[in-house]
């Protein structure tokens, strides 16, 4: 099996070079956290690492040590933020597994208990609860 190439023109490497306006959480050398425009729950953010990584399976060692780091830290604020029974953390590599965009990223979801997650869907979140579940995830990690 051939490894696919990195596309630079994806929509998170648009967001990582600022092209692209995201609601923005957290951020340090190696990654950048963001709310889900689409998300499966109250609270769904995105860790996504700098580095070009098209996945799991061509991702340096090094990146996935500062990504794993950085999806513990959002994880322990969003359950805090959110008041959450659990947090729930996907990560999908190629689209049999359900990768839909091709730069590494990591799901991080507050869970209720007793409460399934929406389907992943086309329907964009209004940009206000956006915006207010950002700033209850910033305010969780900054408190940290």
């Amino acid at each position: 099996m051939s490894a696919a190439i990195y596309d630079s023109e994806n929509i998170f490497a648009k967001i990582l070079r600022g092209e692209i306006p995201a609601h923005k959480i957290y951020e340090d050398s190696d990654v950048v956290a963001i709310m889900d425009v689409m998300p499966q729950g109250p609270g769904h953010a995105l860790v996504i690492p700098k580095s070009p990584s098209r996945n799991l399976f061509d991702a340096d060692p090094q990146t996935l040590g500062g990504l794993a780091q950085a999806v513990r830290r959002v994880a322990i604020a969003a359950r805090k933020a959110f008041a959450s029974d659990g947090v729930t953390v996907t990560q999908f590599n190629e689209s049999a597994a359900g990768q839909s965009v091709f730069h590494l990223h990591v799901h991080v979801i507050p869970r209720f208990s007793g409460v399934p997650l929406k389907p992943h869907s086309d329907t964009m979140e209004d940009d206000a609860v956006l915006a207010a579940n950002a700033e209850k995830l910033r305010a969780a990690i900054a408190s940290d």
